[in-house]
């Protein structure tokens, strides 16, 4: 493996390269080409801001401040969306490269923070699950709303975030623009205090939970959203509320919507929660989002897999564009960035070799068996549900046997793979004291494929 030395040379300071990302943020944006240059050029330069480019000691050293001002820098970018929106400037070309420089920012700041967060490993070898909004290093506040202290939520708040599964990281990256994002829920505090959270979920519909278990249940990274209408928010949170109780009173909770389309509300996923809970909440006035996710590949083979039938829609990520909310903090867990991170890198990897080399998911007969077990299982109780999650798979009714084939051979082709980058991660932290920069993990990926050829898990090609 490489160790990442180049660029601009061990002792080059992040300061000065990060003066010029910056500079660039600050330049006055005068037109829809401009906007996708200036964003397009802070992108590619925060590609390389890379711990093996800088004396690793004194990157650490200041690694928490660096860590507010990447998230600085995105809060100044993101403070621009409803302006830069309202004149027009942004075009598709702009709006990719605003996603694009989102994430490659977010990845640079997850970097610094990993140099400095403690290891604190469970029984089971991973990361003991932290409490979302805890931390002062992990909790970053919007300069908005810092004035407040610790972080509190608002009935009609919307929680962006990511889990830690492989179809998670598939959910993230399906639309022509990856994301890091691959869930969201809306906040509802009834007249008597209690918070809770409305949620689509794969495996249950539509659920509600209680505020305390979201925040509870190790996740990666969470993003706290606010709209701008406080009555509007706790409007749309109230209605979606008063919908999904009213279903899971009948037994009968809103099943999942495996085709993404944006149409109806028979059926919900995530994100198309969110989206009918501000229709409905604002008369039809909201529509989401303003920014909407364009899906063409043309190597279809997992997406008609799993039951995806749109080319365009609302995912989880749009959130983080949409002009009326602000960012009220941002979370994350520097002990369990790094995997999502290399998740995120093999499914691209493993998307692109679909594209460019025809991969396609193969069923064998133990996959075949897993399947038809998961379509029996769904028909049963819930409480026989849970008894039998460990022997097979939970499943909504409306789940097809060659979705839960496909979930079940993604993540058993991916499971080994990023075993390996997670080795390789383990050793460069050891050996050299820094994260894998994406560039690394690219080109690891490229040639665990050349060692393997044609048959990746249960990818042929």
């Amino acid at each position: 493996m490489n160790d990442g030395q180049g660029g601009l040379g061990a002792g080059s300071c992040f300061d000065e390269d990060f003066a010029y990302v910056k500079a660039l943020a600050a330049r006055e944006i005068d037109d829809a080409e401009e906007a996708e240059f200036v964003l397009e050029q802070i992108y590619r330069t925060l590609l390389n801001i890379n711990p093996a480019k800088y004396d690793v000691a004194r990157v650490r050293a200041a690694a928490g401040r660096h860590v507010g001002e990447l998230f600085a820098l995105r809060m100044g970018l993101r403070d621009q969306i409803a302006s830069w929106h309202a004149r027009g400037l942004m075009s598709p070309g702009a709006e990719r490269a605003l996603r694009n420089t989102f994430r490659a920012c977010r990845y640079a700041g997850d970097m610094m923070g990993e140099l400095i967060a403690p290891r604190r490993e469970g029984q089971d070898g991973e990361p003991v699950a932290k409490r979302a909004f805890s931390g002062s290093t992990e909790t970053q506040i919007h300069p908005r709303y810092a004035g407040e202290g610790a972080v509190t939520f608002k009935s009609g708040d919307v929680l962006l975030m990511r889990g830690g599964m492989h179809n998670s990281a598939a959910i993230a990256r399906i639309g022509d623009v990856d994301s890091q994002f691959s869930h969201v829920g809306i906040v509802h505090i009834g007249k008597d205090g209690a918070e809770s959270v409305v949620e689509a979920l794969i495996e249950e519909g539509t659920v509600i939970a209680t505020l305390d278990h979201v925040l509870e249940q190790g996740l990666a990274r969470l993003v706290l959203l606010r709209h701008r209408d406080p009555a509007l928010a706790h409007a749309a949170a109230t209605t979606i509320h008063e919908v999904a109780s009213a279903a899971l009173a009948r037994n009968r909770p809103i099943l999942y919507d495996f085709s993404m389309r944006l149409e109806g509300y028979d059926e919900l996923f995530c994100s198309k929660l969110i989206r009918m809970a501000f229709d409905h909440g604002s008369a039809g006035r909201i529509m989401l989002p303003t920014f909407p996710t364009r899906i063409s590949m043309r190597n279809r083979d997992f997406l008609d897999r799993v039951g995806v039938k749109a080319s365009t829609t609302f995912a989880p990520g749009d959130m983080e564009l949409e002009p009326l909310f602000d960012v009220v903090a941002e979370w994350r867990d520097f002990e369990r960035t790094a995997r999502v991170r290399l998740q995120d890198l093999l499914m691209d990897k493993l998307f692109e070799w679909m594209e460019q080399h025809g991969y396609r998911f193969r069923e064998t007969f133990a996959i075949r068996l897993i399947s038809v077990l998961g379509r029996f299982s769904s028909y049963l109780s819930r409480d026989a549900k849970e008894i039998l999650a460990d022997v097979v798979p939970k499943v909504p009714v409306n789940m097809s046997r060659r979705t839960i084939a496909a979930v079940a051979m993604l993540h058993k082709t991916a499971e080994p793979i990023l075993g390996h980058l997670l080795e390789l991660e383990r050793l460069s932290m050891a050996n050299y004291g820094r994260p894998l920069h994406p560039r690394q993990v690219a080109a690891e990926l490229e040639t665990y494929r050349g060692e393997f050829g044609r048959s990746l898990g249960y990818l042929k090609s």
